[in-house]
């Protein structure tokens, strides 16, 4: 039989551990809820992501494929790492760096049609800036990312 002051002991010991338990769980469910995961436009035309699912998804803005409504701040374009394009729809305002032939980051989900329902764009700071994802995935895609520039940097 257990003495009263180890049994007291014991309790307080299964108790925060517990606790400790329940917060760790909740923690990584919060966390897991905040994290979105980049994928290149080739992985997204691979099935690599669910409908539904929450991502970012980055590239370049495809020339000629801007289309903007006249009567809302509705936007279509095509995200493209030069070997799959993704179709991108977003409503809002878009970065005054936005622009055909540059890079950007787009994160939302991917409708059951196939199309990326973006909730947020970003684009690249400046000329010679893009995005550690965006250039990984042209890299992976086997792409020189000097090698798509569609406007060329001014020259001092």
């Amino acid at each position: 039989m257990m003495k009263p002051h180890r049994r007291k002991r014991l309790g307080l010991i299964v108790f925060i551990a517990v606790g400790m338990s329940i917060a760790a769980a909740l923690t990584l469910f919060a966390l897991r809820q905040n994290i979105n995961m980049f994928y290149s436009p080739s992985q997204v035309a691979a099935g690599e992501v669910g409908a539904g699912e929450l991502f970012r998804v980055g590239g370049m803005v495809k020339n000629g494929s801007v289309e903007q409504a006249q009567d809302s701040l509705a936007v279509r374009f095509v995200a493209t790492d030069f070997v799959h394009d993704v179709a991108v729809d977003y409503e809002g305002i878009l970065p005054d760096l936005f622009r055909e032939g540059q890079g950007i980051v787009a994160e939302g989900r991917l409708d059951s049609a196939g199309v990326f329902q973006a909730s947020r764009v970003l684009a690249k700071h400046d000329e010679n800036y893009m995005s550690p994802e965006v250039k990984a995935a042209l890299e992976q895609a086997g792409i020189s990312p000097g090698k798509h520039r569609f406007r060329s940097a001014p020259e001092n």
